[in-house]
């Protein structure tokens, strides 16, 4: 009889408040790719969802039922969610890894966090830890039925109470070896009905690619490391060909770091999308500097590409230099004008507080996002990852307090130019220039295409005076916090 395993991400959404009131759910993907992956093998597989549970106790039930010999909690690494690493979603995990030794299950855990800090997760119960990417180190622990800890690479444990930790292992560069996600293994429709309610539309997650070979210094990568790897255009396009004909998805989060950055891969995606007659939208993660070359934006929008997240950081050249970005505000301003010229909705990603950013940066920054008007922005203050060159820089200036919360916390853990409070304002207040922007955008808009307003876009209109106010209230509280 093969050994059973139950899979389990230890992320909650529920738990999270931001990204719960925000309705996106995603299913874990890269937890079901591994857990597929052991199936091919011949063992035993089941799914316990975390991302849609109420409390880490319900696998109790899952335990008791399915008598698993082995819990593997497996993080979606392809979540930024998971990878922000993030106190509560480890508590979380910690409840779980007590639950599965309380039911006499050996318990392996692969995440960002615990590949970062394998001493917590083992003196908490957890049997192995895996090291960056799990599937074939996984294979190798489960096959050998744990009794290879000598050496297996890329695992840490415990011998005598010792922290033991062998050598890397080599990243996985044949991604087509993998089987595809199991898919049969997650309530999709538990997923469909939140975005269905909240949004009238249905949206998944995929992913291409493993690895983003860019050197941030601010950007941890615990899993996937400096190296960029592909799927083959004809297996991803084999994959969206189920979602959308089995779960009737028809927007797609393609979760990858970074997007098309193999030469020809999008224009062959492209060309094999329309062979299968599928239209697809999609929302991608990229850099500026990839997104300049307007047959590479035309070959994108072909494929569907509907939205993109762009790296921008800041608006100020001295922050993205000191924060070895290898990016130019110039190209930032033309892949945005580049990308709108198609039709493309550009979302920025934008960070304050990095090291040596200065009132005049941080004003280019506002200045940017007033100029371009970007179609949404997240914002983030600069968080010390271990294993990066800016978290040796700050590390001597930490506390107790080394992660978020949750998404929504925002905390400065070091000694920025400013205080906490002038961050935590600057946040407030960059969205209050945003919504401002957005409403001006919408005013002009309404007299040049009237037929193509919106309830949304009058309501944007409509709040601009309250918009114009609060900017006028927020810059002077910003400069009391100064």
């Amino acid at each position: 009889m093969p050994k059973k395993i139950l899979f389990t991400p230890s992320y909650f959404y529920r738990f999270d408040e931001k990204q719960w009131r925000n309705q996106q759910p995603y299913p874990p993907y890269a937890t079901i790719l591994a857990a597929s992956y052991l199936r091919h093998a011949g063992f035993d597989v089941q799914l316990f969802d975390s991302n849609l549970k109420n409390s880490p106790e319900e696998i109790k039930e899952v335990l008791h039922n399915y008598k698993p010999d082995y819990v593997v909690v497996f993080d979606d690494s392809f979540n930024y969610l998971s990878k922000m690493c993030l106190t509560i979603m480890r508590d979380a995990c910690f409840e779980l890894i007590k639950y599965s030794k309380d039911a006499s299950c050996t318990v392996l855990v692969n995440s960002s966090d615990a590949s970062d800090h394998a001493d917590l997760y083992l003196k908490k119960g957890a049997d192995i830890v895996i090291k960056g990417e799990g599937e074939l180190t996984l294979h190798e622990l489960l096959t050998t039925n744990c009794s290879s800890l000598t050496t297996c690479l890329g695992i840490v444990y415990l011998e005598n109470n010792i922290v033991i930790t062998n050598a890397k292992r080599a990243v996985l560069t044949n991604l087509d070896m993998l089987p595809q996600p199991a898919w049969d293994l997650v309530d999709v429709n538990a997923y469909k009905q939140i975005w269905m309610n909240a949004h009238k539309k249905f949206s998944l997650n995929i992913a291409t690619t493993r690895g983003c070979p860019f050197k941030c210094n601010w950007c941890a990568k615990p899993i996937y490391g400096n190296r960029y790897n592909s799927r083959s255009p004809k297996a991803v396009v084999q994959e969206l060909k189920l979602l959308i004909n089995k779960f009737e998805a028809t927007h797609f989060w393609v979760c990858d770091d970074i997007f098309g950055l193999k030469p020809g891969w999008v224009e062959e995606f492209s060309l094999l999308l329309k062979k299968e007659n599928l239209h697809p939208k999609f929302k991608i993660q990229c850099r500026a500097d990839l997104l300049l070359k307007e047959n590479t934006i035309q070959h994108l929008v072909a494929a569907g590409l509907d939205e993109v997240w762009m790296g921008a950081e800041s608006g100020s050249q001295q922050v993205l230099d000191a924060m070895e970005k290898g990016t130019q505000v110039k190209q930032i301003y033309d892949a945005t004008k580049l990308l709108k010229k198609y039709g493309v909705k550009v979302c920025f990603f934008l960070q304050y507080g990095y090291l040596g950013e200065t009132k005049v940066d941080i004003d280019k920054t506002l200045q940017m996002v007033k100029e371009l008007m970007p179609h949404d922005i997240g914002i983030s203050v600069s968080y010390p990852l271990p294993g990066t060159g800016f978290y040796e820089k700050v590390k001597e200036q930490l506390q107790s307090k080394q992660n978020w919360t949750d998404s929504d916390d925002l905390a400065m853990m070091y000694q920025a130019t400013y205080s906490k409070k002038f961050y935590k304002h600057l946040h407030r207040h960059t969205h209050t220039i945003f919504k401002k922007q957005k409403g001006i955008y919408y005013l002009k808009n309404i007299f040049i295409e009237p037929t193509i307003t919106n309830v949304q876009k009058i309501k944007s209109v409509v709040k601009l005076p309250y918009h114009w106010i609060s900017e006028k209230l927020s810059e002077h509280k910003l400069k009391s916090l100064q």
